[in-house]
């Protein structure tokens, strides 16, 4: 049987997810109009809204049903 390989992560997710979000949004500002600069500007967008419901669902003010 094959061991994964694992590995601790050093930053969370949203800073995973906002470091991409700022590294995609840096690429496409550098490249000409056109469809893959769209789809690198969409790839930040869904980045930052994960980043977002990360950070509400690990919010102290949600509360799991009683």
């Amino acid at each position: 049987m094959k061991k994964r390989r694992r590995f601790k992560q050093t930053e969370t997710l949203q800073e995973r997810l906002r470091k991409f979000a700022a590294d995609s949004r840096e690429q496409a500002s550098q490249m000409p109009a056109g469809e893959e600069r769209d789809q690198l500007v969409k790839k930040a967008r869904q980045a930052d809204t994960a980043a977002h419901l990360d950070e509400w669902m690990s919010s102290s003010g949600l509360q799991s049903p009683k």
